[in-house]
């Protein structure tokens, strides 16, 4: 009982902490390193050392061996996976591949009469580009370029419009996502299968479900606000797209640049040709190369300026390790604190005695999850904090890991759009003119809806396997 109460009082001090916006990475490994010590100190029994690594010979020296164990660890295998998605997601950015495909997959909605119809298609766009373009802020900006001047030309609300592209991300899917990958990591599969077997079949029920609440929920508070639907030429804050100074320009068939890495793993993958298997750095690296021989074709008269242009991809990888695979190992440090000290043990075994099970248990770690990530406006900091713990509390279930792992991720992303302190939601409000709360508002009721089908779908079709 005393390791769990030092647990909860870490974990307490930690939240407010990051609630009052010290940085995340810091805390976590801080709180994390607090636990190994109160660990070391109170309970010199329990195990501190990392996996099946060797004992120093002093239990000090063990905890710091435990941070180089899953440094070692982690950048080996799912850093660089996702330090390679980051790398070739920004340097399709530089090179206007990834404005080429935005702007293709969203010029057919201009066709579309009903402005609130349009709306709705908007989202499924969104979260289809998601699979492709893993960052929510940078989807975000590039919607806010390319769909919002749009869908406010043909009557939506500036705050219905910006409340909608803040929500295009928040399944997290595909390959190319962080938290998918430590999803499937945790869960000991592949990306392609954890994609492919888990994440759509789940997200053919919510999406659908966030594009009809986005509908009815947009209306309402459009005519609550006194919004008159009316097509107009009027000033949307993001002046045209075509005309933007920052916005690469590319040939439309680079758009084929970004799916690239994704038709690569899913192809060459159990799913369809097993006896050839790519990972997915090694598509990340294709793409990237083939995007760079295209731009030593169409830019060969300035050719340093193209080999100086692929440093980007190097740099986004840089820039992924500084957010978040640091963030992840901060996270697993904190994670393995828990486990070491047995706060973990005694949550599995009181939620055993209480009858709770696996269901119960998902509801608890879902909300936990939700609470994070709405009060520090990051699905990353909630999701990597816990993500690590669904195997040992699934364990002595049939279920296995996915059945807590998927909601996890799911739940991180949803409540992120929750909450009036993420960056993509500040992002959205600045350009409609109106306060994140008002995003939020607008936000709820399809994410709520959201939730209430994970869930659904969670306890009937993995929970019950």
């Amino acid at each position: 009982m005393i390791e769990f109460l030092i647990a909860i009082a870490v974990t307490a001090i930690a939240a407010t902490l990051i609630v009052k916006k010290y940085q995340p990475h810091t805390v976590l490994l801080l709180a994390g390193l607090a636990l190994f010590v109160a660990t070391a100190i109170f309970f010199p029994s329990q195990d501190v050392v990392f996996r099946k690594s060797d004992p120093t010979g002093w239990i000090g020296f063990d905890i710091f061996e435990h941070i180089h164990g899953i440094m070692s660890y982690r950048l080996a295998g799912l850093g660089l996976i996702i330090m390679a998605a980051g790398g070739f997601a920004k340097y399709m950015d530089h090179i206007g591949a990834t404005n080429a495909m935005v702007n293709i997959c969203t010029r057919p909605l201009a066709f579309v009469g009903a402005p609130y119809v349009v709306l709705t298609l908007g989202y499924a766009v969104g979260q289809a580009l998601n699979i492709f373009i893993p960052s929510a802020a940078g989807l975000a900006m590039l919607l806010l370029v390319t769909l919002y001047p749009m869908l406010v030309r043909l009557g939506v609300s500036k705050a219905a419009a910006a409340a909608m592209i803040g929500t295009t991300s928040v399944l997290d899917l595909g390959p190319a996502s962080g938290t998918a990958n430590l999803a499937a990591s945790t869960a000991n599969i592949d990306v392609a299968l954890f994609f492919a077997q888990y994440q759509i079949p789940l997200a053919a029920f919510i999406i659908p479900t966030i594009c009809v609440l986005t509908y009815f929920s947009a209306k309402y508070f459009d005519a609550r606000d006194g919004h008159t639907v009316l097509a107009s030429s009027i000033d949307t804050g993001m002046g045209d797209p075509d005309s933007d100074g920052e916005t690469r320009t590319a040939p439309g068939f680079y758009a084929l640049l970004p799916i690239l890495p994704l038709t690569l793993i899913l192809i060459f993958s159990k799913l369809f040709i097993d006896h050839i298997e790519i990972g997915v750095v090694t598509a990340m690296v294709i793409g990237a190369l083939l995007g760079l021989f295209l731009e030593m074709i169409r830019c060969r008269h300035d050719m340093r300026a193209v080999f100086k242009g692929f440093m980007v991809f190097f740099k986004g990888m840089g820039n992924m390790f500084s957010g978040i695979i640091s963030l992840i190992i901060c996270a697993e440090f904190f994670a393995a604190g828990l486990k070491a000290i047995g706060a973990i043990s005694f949550m599995i075994t009181t939620a055993e005695n209480a009858g709770f099970g696996i269901v119960g248990m998902m509801f608890v770690a879902c909300i936990l999850v939700a609470v994070t990530a709405v009060m520090t406006g990051s699905g990353n900091a909630a999701f990597f904090s816990f993500a690590n713990l669904a195997p040992q509390i699934t364990a002595n279930s049939t279920a296995g890991a996915v059945s807590l792992l998927l909601p996890l991720q799911f739940t991180a992303g949803i409540a992120r759009s929750l909450s009036p302190v993420s960056g993509v939601i500040i992002a959205v409000a600045e350009v409609a003119g109106c306060s994140p709360i008002d995003i939020v508002k607008r936000t709820a009721i399809p994410l709520i809806g959201a939730l209430i089908v994970l869930f659904t779908y969670n306890v009937l079709f993995l929970t019950a396997a």
